[in-house]
């Protein structure tokens, strides 16, 4: 009797006939395809159907992959294919894992990139209880890996192979990542990977988790938050992320004063004061500015350093731009100093002079306090201050033909003034304020800044600050 044999085609095509449509303009009966008329009628074309016909298994045909149906014929490309299709796909974030595909052969124009070969061993994990991997940075044949709680190094195309001594070698094998080695030191990049900014062999970034700012290099890690501003960057960081509000750290490398310079910025929703940025030089190893910008990201390029911010993109140090302006606003350059000679002696500071360009003031001239006193049921505490010391331009004027000048005079090409107090009366005082001079004090902080009306935009140096002092006690 007869029997019914299931026929399963291998590497064929399985073809749906299409509808016949209204032409447009002639009205012939022509194929289409989703609003498409494929291939013409007069070179074959698709089968086809009647409009409003009931459609059955008649509809579709099967065509073969070879060409012209022949045993060993040529194939037609099969375009993008996986290796395995998975009946339930699952997604799976492994958030410390690194993969790797095929490769991009830029002669042959082969593209494997979007290739995951299951067959090869082609995952390599970094050790999870350091957290996920925030940021990867290819150097030399090495791969740096910056995990949230740890800097590790992969390597490429080579492994590191241990002796019984514990003592290690590097050997070309045939894998494409390598052993993953960690850097010394419990420091990762938290989850601020756009504080990271690389020149040379030198790699700086921020971990905010550990109140660090920190440098990679050969010597390995480094704490540069160190050098000085241990207590700033432990209180700054802490006031980033905090509830209500969304903080973030960016970090870059300024090319021209080969500076690495980062910003804390308390709050990325809005243009308040809640940010930070500064600058630290490898030179002097420190600190030696902060900036009034409040960048979205930083970059280097051509001996040029750019900031980007509300998607434009702002060139620094450009000669077409007015000194202290920033995003179309202007603010007066300052420097903040302290005067503090002989630690253990009280003095009287009586006249402040500087070396430098003209049109500089001194914003302000405070002694350290005196201690808490009760005063009105409370506690406070009082401050040695001098008022505004104008600038040279600023502080002239005229009288009776004679100019005369209450803030700096210029003497052998040098500025000077004399410091008038400017202090609340205190206990125990018979005479304040302008009836006398100079500033009490065992230190005194110093604010010097740029005026108004000299030069707007210009140049101005300042090389020197200094001050004349008479013994008070000791």
């Amino acid at each position: 009797m007869g029997a019914i044999i299931e026929v399963k085609y291998f590497n064929s095509f399985l073809l749906k006939k299409v509808d016949a449509k209204l032409g447009l303009a002639s009205g012939d009966q022509v194929p289409s395809w989703n609003g498409s008329t494929g291939i013409p009628a007069d070179i074959g074309g698709y089968p086809v159907i009647s409009e409003g016909q009931i459609h059955n298994a008649s509809d579709w045909a099967i065509e073969e992959a070879r060409i012209r149906g022949g045993y060993n014929n040529t194939n037609v490309d099969y375009g993008v294919r996986a290796y395995i299709v998975e009946e339930e796909a699952n997604a799976v974030i492994r958030g410390n894992s690194l993969i790797y595909s095929g490769i991009f052969n830029s002669r042959t124009g082969i593209n494997d990139t979007n290739v995951f070969s299951v067959g090869d061993s082609i995952t390599k994990s970094a050790d999870p209880a350091n957290g996920s991997i925030q940021k990867l940075y290819a150097e030399d044949t090495n791969l740096i890996i910056f995990q949230e709680s740890k800097v590790s190094r992969a390597l490429i195309d080579k492994d590191a192979i241990y002796t019984a001594e514990g003592s290690s070698s590097i050997s070309n094998v045939n894998t494409t990542i390598g052993t993953i080695q960690p850097y010394g030191g419990n420091f990762g990049i938290s989850r601020d990977p756009g504080s990271f900014a690389a020149y040379g062999y030198r790699k700086y970034f921020t971990d905010k988790d550990r109140n660090a700012v920190l440098r990679l290099s050969m010597d390995g890690l480094t704490e540069i938050s160190n050098y000085g501003m241990y207590d700033y960057f432990r209180d700054e960081f802490n006031n980033i992320d905090q509830i209500g509000t969304v903080g973030q750290l960016k970090g870059g490398w300024d090319i021209h004063n080969k500076q690495y310079v980062v910003s804390a910025q308390r709050s990325v929703l809005s243009e308040d004061d809640s940010y930070n940025t500064l600058s630290y030089d490898e030179s002097v190893r420190g600190w030696t500015s902060f900036f009034t910008y409040k960048p979205d990201q930083m970059l280097s390029l051509k001996n040029s350093f750019y900031t980007m911010k509300d998607n434009g993109l702002w060139q620094h140090y450009s000669a077409d731009v007015d000194r202290g302006s920033f995003y179309g606003s202007s603010t007066p350059a300052s420097v903040h100093f302290v005067f503090n000679a002989r630690v253990s002696m009280s003095k009287v500071f009586k006249t402040i002079s500087y070396e430098g360009s003209n049109g500089w003031q001194v914003n302000s001239f405070t002694s350290d306090g005196t201690g808490l006193d009760v005063n009105n049921g409370g506690w406070s505490s009082s401050f040695d201050t001098t008022a505004l010391v104008k600038s040279y331009d600023e502080g002239s004027y005229t009288e009776n033909n004679t100019t005369y000048r209450v803030g700096f005079n210029r003497k052998e090409n040098k500025y000077h003034a004399n410091l008038v107090n400017n202090s609340e009366p205190m206990a125990g005082e018979v005479s304040w304020g302008p009836s006398i001079s100079g500033v009490k004090g065992f230190f005194a902080n110093v604010v010097v800044s740029t005026d108004s009306t000299t030069d707007v935009g210009g140049a101005k140096e300042l090389f020197a600050v200094s001050s004349n002092y008479s013994e008070s006690s000791y």
